[in-house]
Parts: structure tokens; sequence; C-alpha cells
């Protein structure tokens, strides 16, 4: 074997006549193979660097007849790169896949095995069939680990002739293997399978389950990430069952490897929804909190990674990582990926308890030279002073300090929230509203200067000069964004509801409703415009109260992911999809999504938020039959009823004796619908119904009645025959 550093030289490109003249040449004087060795090493490396070698296909491929197993791995790695791209060559290799298959060496048998199935060609695929089920049931353990990934390999380039074949049923057998690595390799390929929207239904039940938990000490840091993975397809009967497995896979949290943890604490937050032993759910908690701390200590990408699961933990049980807010301060070497993450969790884990400490450490980064974290930084105060009420004082003096430094993008951020405070706690903290004004020249843009327009408006009453502010700030108004002119526009109507006598206000709001309503150009705009005007015409008293109705105060629920989609991501931990904070079915084609379960031990509060998962109705293979010229193609009388009679559904299994059930697709629209429909079901005729429907203003009443000079009426002066042309 070659030393480390040594194969450094073959790394130079090469021409295709050259590598085949040293091939032939090879042939005539080379007992011991090294010159056959070092041509291909040559290729091996220019298809590394990306140089096509497809050329050289026959003249590699008769190298396949020599003995040496490193010469062997070589050709097959040139057959993995170019084999499928090479159908009317690839039979000169299929005896040699052959005589390598029954081999007696074990890694040239599954050398061979393995590269047949990285060639999904009818002629390949055909010739793998045998050799794999006899390989699945081979002497040595290797072969058996390689084959059974072979599988999953076949299985997506033919599903139906994998099916047939019985590789499926064979790859469950494989789950009792007594060798670890052979049954990590099992379940990775029926998770493969399973995962697949077309694939088979991959179910465990408590024996095979207590048997997989059983081969993860015993297996390589690969192989325990499947098999605790796994443990998902497996649904919980009974609350003991839950517990028991919990126990056994939470000594994983000590492993060393980043992703062992987080797919041991996927595991555990999955079995917590089947568990009502309160004792144990808080025990695990606790346990769980040390070893997401320790993956802090790790390289950025882990430690983003893991913030963005902590992120998604912490939503669903807080008490994880409750005390360990100080765990989450930035450095101020860390990326700002990092610190953005970081920020989000210490809101969510500040309480009464720890605000004073979280406030300190968000003044200090309302100083940092970063401008997105920065901003971030003091909007987190905003936010802190809305969740945790007896830290509301305390953060409005530190907005106001921070506003006297006089930096744009920090007074700005500043105003931006303390209107989400002034919603909060109406009539407390109105006596900071003259420092606010201020520094109005500041604000440029639209998500500050709305709500500095907000407050100008809502408070119109106690600021003595909101006419000349409101006055200012509409002399650009319709240069201004869509945002601030619907604020401006309906400040200045409460301006004028609360000042009503005074002439500056009806000059402002009759300029301003002018302008919305004839010189505007947003629909929404001018449609306020009008419905402001209309209602200040008819009776500004009720035009008041609905203005200046009582408004629902700012809560932080709108911060937390509704129930049900958080225990469906949960489902994802350590993944993609709990980076993305989505599905992967939203991102990636053909995913099969997951859900929990719904079984006797589900807890009450999970089955309240269950979302039903159903998988992806295939499109049928019923001949499709298009209407046109040419002769009639004859229906006969089998094909008519089979296709009139509607399935029978499939017999119901006992999920603790089936592994794999066939998938069926299940028709979840005409369900929903019917739902909807009993739901909105009311005690109306159906022709009024039918009409309602029809009319999309028929639930309006008389709203418009007083409106008669709004009434469309016919058209004068046309004839007939013109109207119609008008109407398509």
């Amino acid at each position: 074997m070659s030393q480390p550093g040594q194969d450094a030289k073959f790394f130079q490109r090469g021409k295709i006549e050259e590598f085949r003249a040293e091939l032939h040449a090879a042939e005539a004087k080379d007992k011991k193979f090294v010159k056959r060795k070092t041509v291909l090493k040559k290729i091996v490396a220019n298809i590394t660097m990306g140089t096509d070698m497809s050329p050289l296909f026959p003249d590699v491929v008769q190298c396949l007849g020599t003995p040496l197993l490193e010469i062997k791995k070589m050709v097959y790695l040139f057959l993995v790169s170019y084999g499928r791209s090479k159908p009317d060559q690839i039979h000169l290799v299929i005896p040699n896949f052959l005589q390598d298959c029954n081999d007696r060496n074990p890694l040239i048998r599954a050398l061979a095995i393995r590269t047949m199935s990285y060639i999904p060609i009818p002629v390949v695929t055909e010739a793998l069939s045998d050799n794999l089920r006899h390989a699945l049931k081979d002497r040595d353990p290797y072969v058996r680990k390689t084959a059974a990934i072979c599988v999953a390999k076949l299985y997506s380039a033919d599903p139906r002739k994998a099916e047939r074949g019985g590789f499926v049923e064979l790859l469950r057998d494989l789950m009792l293997d007594s060798n670890a690595t052979v049954v990590a390799n099992a379940v990775a390929a029926l998770s493969e399978i399973g995962d697949r929207q077309d694939g088979v239904i991959f179910k465990l039940n408590l024996a095979t389950a207590n048997k997989l938990l059983a081969a993860i000490p015993e297996s390589s840091e690969w192989g325990q990430i499947y098999i605790l993975d796994s443990l998902l397809r497996y649904v919980p009967e009974r609350h003991a069952d839950a517990e028991m497995m919990a126990e056994r896979i939470i000594v994983q949290l000590q492993h060393g490897n980043s992703a062992v943890i987080l797919t041991t604490i996927k595991a555990l937050l999955y079995l917590m929804n089947y568990m009502e032993n309160r004792q144990l759910i808080d025990y695990i908690c606790k346990k769980m909190g040390p070893p997401l701390v320790t993956l802090l200590s790790s390289g950025p990408e882990v430690q983003y990674v893991a913030l963005r699961n902590i992120l998604l933990i912490i939503q669903r049980r807080p008490t994880v990582l409750k005390n360990d807010v100080r765990v989450f301060f930035c450095k101020y070497n860390d990326p700002i990926y990092i610190k953005l993450a970081k920020l989000e969790i210490m809101y969510r884990l500040a309480r009464a308890e720890n605000a004073k400490e979280v406030l300190a450490e968000l003044q200090e980064y309302a100083s940092e030279v970063d401008l997105d974290f920065v901003r971030k930084a003091v909007r987190s105060i905003g936010r802190l002073a809305i969740k945790v009420e007896a830290a509301a004082d305390d953060c409005i003096q530190a907005l106001l300090d921070l506003i006297e430094t006089k930096v744009t993008y920090v007074v700005q951020e500043a105003v931006i929230v303390i209107k989400d405070i002034f919603r909060r706690y109406p009539g407390k903290y109105e006596g900071i509203i003259p420092n606010l004004c201020e520094n109005i020249d500041a604000l440029d843009e639209p998500e500050a200067k709305a709500s500095m327009i907000w407050i100008l408006g809502q408070y119109a009453s106690i600021i003595d000069n909101a006419d000349e502010l409101l006055d200012d700030l509409c002399y650009t108004f319709l240069e201004e964004s869509t945002e601030v002119q619907l604020a401006l526009l309906t400040a200045t109507v409460k301006l004028f509801v609360y000042k009503s006598r005074a002439d500056k206000a009806k000059e402002l709001v009759h300029k301003v409703l002018k302008w919305a309503t004839e010189e505007a150009d947003n629909p929404d705009l001018r449609d306020r415009g009008f419905m402001y005007w209309r209602m200040l015409a008819i009776n500004p008293t009720v035009a008041g109260e609905i203005v200046l109705s009582e408004k629902p105060p700012i809560t932080t629920d709108s911060d937390r992911m509704d129930r049900g989609a958080l225990d469906q991501l949960l489902l994802h931990t350590g993944t993609l999809g709990s980076v993305y904070h989505k599905n992967p079915e939203t991102f990636i084609r053909n995913a099969a999504g997951k859900a929990l379960k719904d079984s006797p031990a589900l807890n009450a509060h999970s089955r309240a938020v269950l979302i039903p998962l159903a998988r992806t109705q295939l499109p049928s293979m019923a001949p499709i039959v298009v209407a046109g010229p040419g002769p009639t193609e004859r229906s006969t009388e089998p094909q008519t009823q089979s296709s009139s009679v509607a399935p029978s559904p499939p017999s119901k299994t006992d999920d603790d004796t089936d592994l794999l059930t066939q998938s069926q697709p299940v028709p979840t629209s005409q369900t929903s619908s019917s739902n909807d429909q009993d739901e909105t079901e009311d005690d109306e005729p159906p022709h009024t119904r039918q009409a309602n429907n029809l009319d999309p203003y028929s639930n309006l009443d008389n709203a418009f009645g007083s409106y008669l000079a709004d009434e469309p009426r016919p058209m004068a002066g046309r004839r007939h025959a013109e109207e119609d042309d008008l109407l398509f």
C-alpha cells in the first residue's frame, strides 16, 4: 500500500491517447501489475480533477480480469463514474460482475454488488437481482451490510421490481441480524425506502424496537444515528413502553458526537409525548440541558445548528435551559449569525428572575458596531418590556438612554418598539412622548416614521402641537411609502376627531383626504380615504368611536409557534428542517412528512393539536382518453367495471405485529371538504345558499342602502348592440 502523500504526482492532466497506449503497453510485460496500477491511478486522479475519461471505457474494463484487489477497486470506481453513460457497452462488464459476485474474497463480493447497484441500467439491474438476494444471506457480515444499502439503491431505480423480488422482506429480516453494523444498515435502507412518498410504510413494533436498542452499543456513530432515528417509527401503545424506551436511550446524551446527541434528543422529545410520569419528564428535560450547552463549545457551524434546534426545543420544553441564559450571552468574536441566534434565545429564556441580567447584556449590545445586531438588540429590549412586566420600567429607561445617544438607527428602532410598549401598557408611559417628538426629524425609515405618526395620532389629545407636527410630516405625503401614507391618513382623522373645532385640524384632514382619494395610486389608500370621508360626512361621532375604539393590548403569544406545528418540527431535530424551521416536504422534492401518531398513550394536549398527515396520492395508471379525430379505441367490459368500482379498503392490521405495510393513498380532499361542509351547515334553504354563493356581497345586507347615488344605472345614448359588445 502506498504511503500518504506519495500519490500526489498522479494528479497531472494527461491525454486519452497516452493513457490508452500505456494500458496496452502494460499488458505485455507486467507480471506484478505495477504498470497497470500506475496508469489506473493517473486515470482516477484525472476523474477526480473533472477530466472526462469515458473514451477509455473498453480499455479500463479489460483490467477487471486482474486478480489484484487494488486494481479492481479503481476499475469499479471508473464504472461508477461512467457506467450509466455507457449503456451500449455495459454488457462487456456483466460476466466480470457475475464472476466477482461469487469470489471467495468477501471484499470483492461486496465491491461487485455495490458497483452494480450504482448503475441503474436494466441489464445491470436484472443481473443484480439474484446476486443481491444471495448477498443478503451471505455468511460474511461485510457483504450483508453492503447488500442492505444496495437494496435501497435498487428500490430507487425500480421500486416495483424490488417489491416483487421480496427484497423489502429480506431487509426486514436483516434487522434481527446478529451483527450490529448489518442491523444499522438495514434500518438505514428501510428508512430511506420509507421516506419515499411511493415507498412502503416502515413501522416498528415493541419487540423489534427493543432488539434495535440492544444493537446500539456495538454500532458505529452513524449506525447509532440510524437506529435512534428509526425509533420515531415506533408508536407506543402504553405509557410504560415509552418511559422504558426513554430510560434506555438517555445514556446516549453522553456521547461525544453532536449528531448522536441531537438524534437522541429528538427521540426523547418524541417519546415524551407518550409519557404520563411527570417526574421522569422533568428528569429527562434536566438531562438534556448539559449536552446542548456542550454543543455551544464547538465550531460556529455546529453552534448555529445547535442554536436553531435549541430555539425550537425551549418553545416546547422551556424547563430544559431555563437557568442557563448566561450561556447564550454573545462573545466578541462570534459571527453575526451566531449572535442573532443567541439574541433570540436570550429573549425566549427571559423571565422576571433574570430580566435585569438580560437587559444589562442587551444594553451592551446596543453599543456594538454591527448595524443589524444593534437593531436587533434594541428591538429585543422593547420585546423584553412587553414580555416581562416587572422589567418594563427599566426597559423604558434603557430605551430613553439609547435615544439620547442621537444615533439615527438606534433612535428609529427605539421609536418602533416604544409604540408597541404604549399598546401593551396603555396610560402608563405617555410621559416620554416629548422625548420622542424631539427626535422626529431623525426618522427617515418608513416603519419608524409610521410608528411615530401613530403615536402622534393616538395621543393627539395630550400633544399640544400635534397638528403642527402632522402638518410638517404631510408635506411629503405623495412621496412617502404606502405604510407611511396609511399612517398619516389615520392619524389626521384621529386629530380631527380630537380637535374637531380647530381650523388647522379641519384644513389638514381635508387636504390629506383629498390627496388620498384623488392623487394616490394605491387602491388600499384610496379606499380607506373614501371610507373615512364618508364616515366623517355622515356621522363624525360614530366615526370617532370607530377610529378611537379600544385596541386589544399586545401580547407575546404571537411570538410562539403553533403547538401542533412545533410538535411536527421537533420530529426533524438535527436535520435541515430544524435549521430552516420548516418541514422538509416544503423545500425538498418528494420528501415524506412526519407527524405524531395517535395512540392510547398520546397525552391529551398533544392529541388536541394533532396534525393528520396523509401520504400523497399517486396518479392512477388508467389510460387517458383524449377526444379528437382518429379511430375510436374499443374499451372492454372488464376494464369499464374495474374503473367504475371503487377499490376495497385494506384490511386493518395490528401495528404490533406488522413491521411493513404497503402504502395506501388516503383521499383527504373529500374528507376535509365534507368536514368543512358540516361545520358551515346552517338552516337556510338550498336555493338561497346557492344564490348567496354566487353573490360575493350577499352578506353585506343593506350596508350601502343610503348611497343611492352610487347605484348602477343603465347607460344612456347607446344602442343595445353596442352594450353587448362591452360584455364578454
